[in-house]
């Protein structure tokens, strides 16, 4: 995989079966190439997507380093090769599945839950068996350090993730629903467990776990967003047909709805373009039966724009004019055709869901769009001010150009600041946790402070009195 760090990507990825034939036929990771005869371990990693958050970039597959961008700061993933003096290469089969359904390491540490483990608890016992034998038998172990993960204080003790555990954790496996069909309930166990769907489509308490009163119904990934993909026909994807999520899995592409970018296109090109299209129609048939949640969009977000006409009547105008337009014809205009059209290489810009939000569209054109399908790498580049070629756009100008592509081919209500931007750019919008976090410190001084002066005056009262 041709990998980037965004600094907006907050990201965990995970299937297994409630039987084994829920296996996936599915691509080996850091593209090995997967034929008939790999093995049951082998094929769960993959559709895990373990390779996604545990390889560096450039580094060596499951070595770990990969850096997490989290609400909290950034947190590095650990070497999970079977390296005995840096990997789980000492691991029993019972902490290794403690490690991945618990979030708890060999050692007790405890694991911060941007290792997907409230997912990956659903897992059965025989499917965590057949993973544990992979990475111990197959994965070639490399004895590359972990780097430190350093939170800032209240956030680097761990021991607090025993409270938020005892909170929102739950050990209780997967079950299908004998209500449900076979089919279904696969999905069930795809969407909701080690495909692990949910932990990046459900939105986050104050506590930044995930709210269970509005399942899939859309998350904040930091700098990107994860949409609602409920069976809503307006807000979700309810009036999207089961090939055509089928197709945007496998491809990360759906001509008039939407394409892959960011944290998703990663998912789709280390482990959904691999799952078997029993495997991809079991999603589908989950996501399109689940309780459809509104949450306010007034419609579809692929039905938003229509082709422009102003490349006849703003060309040769003053820049100051129209300033997005002028970005848009001398950077995007030559790709994606001056009506936003698209080409047979970059997609249309209108009936597009990018062009439906404001965060999606910003950080598609700040840190660009990068997956590689069958072989074949989709690539557009960035334009932010960290770009590393000449066709870099500064903060307002992306602003100019993402209002003007709203406004012309996208959701005319949404209204991009050049703040906007620089918000994407350092991560996206802070969540409250982290804002509170903030005041920690000086409210503990304070507390002890009063307590100190308290005591003081209980004292010297008391000295009076006696």
């Amino acid at each position: 995989m041709s990998r980037r760090i965004d600094k907006g990507k907050c990201k965990g990825y995970a299937f297994a079966g409630w039987v084994t034939l829920l296996i996936a036929t599915a691509g080996a990771a850091h593209g090995e190439g997967l034929d008939s005869t790999a093995s049951v371990g082998k094929r769960l990693a993959v559709a895990a997507d373990c390779v996604a958050c545990h390889t560096a970039p450039g580094g060596e597959a499951f070595a770990g380093g990969y850096p997490l961008s989290s609400p909290m700061g950034t947190i590095y993933s650990t070497n999970i090769t079977p390296s005995k003096t840096a990997g789980i290469g000492n691991y029993t089969s019972e902490q290794f599945a403690r490690a991945v359904r618990d979030g708890v390491a060999a050692d007790g540490t405890r694991l911060y839950p941007a290792m997907p483990y409230t997912s990956y608890s659903k897992m059965t016992d025989s499917d965590i068996a057949a993973l544990y034998d992979y990475f111990m038998h197959e994965v070639t172990p490399v004895d590359t350090p972990n780097q430190k993960t350093a939170l800032d204080f209240p956030f680097n003790i761990r021991a607090s993730m025993i409270g938020w555990n005892a909170l929102f954790h739950s050990k209780t496996r997967f079950t299908p629903d004998p209500a449900k069909s076979a089919e279904v309930n696969r999905g069930d166990y795809l969407v909701n467990g080690l495909a692990h769907c949910d932990t990046c489509h459900t939105p986050r308490n104050v506590l930044m776990a995930a709210d269970s009163a509005k399942p899939l119904a859309g998350g904040s990934l930091g700098s990107w967003y994860a949409p609602n993909i409920t069976s809503d026909k307006v807000s979700g994807i309810g009036a999207w047909s089961s090939d055509e999520i089928v197709a945007y899995l496998r491809t990360g592409h759906v001509e008039g709805k939407a394409q892959a970018a960011g944290p998703m296109a990663e998912a789709v090109e280390n482990s959904l373009q691999h799952l078997s299209d029993v495997d991809l129609k079991a999603i589908a048939a989950y996501l399109l039966q689940t309780t459809p949640i509104k949450t306010g969009e007034s419609k579809a977000r692929h039905e938003y724009g229509q082709a422009s006409v102003d490349e006849l009547t703003l060309r040769g105008g003053k820049p100051g004019d129209n300033p997005g337009w002028h970005v848009f014809s001398g950077t995007c205009a030559n790709c994606h055709q001056p009506n936003g059209q698209g080409t047979r290489e970059y997609p249309s810009l209108f009936h597009n869901t990018a062009t439906s939000r404001s965060d999606n569209l910003i950080a598609a054109i700040v840190y660009g769009v990068h997956r590689e399908v069958d072989g074949v790498a989709i690539d557009m580049p960035g334009f932010g001010p960290d770009a590393l070629f000449t066709d870099r756009l500064n903060d307002q100008q992306i602003a100019d150009v993402s209002n003007y592509v709203l406004s012309r081919y996208g959701n005319a209500d949404a209204v991009v600041t050049a703040a906007d931007v620089a918000q994407v750019r350092n991560g996206g919008p802070q969540a409250p946790l982290a804002v509170m976090a903030k005041f920690t410190i000086p409210v503990i001084i304070l507390v002890c402070l009063l307590i100190g002066l308290g005591a003081w005056a209980l004292i010297a009262r008391r000295r009076k009195e006696a």
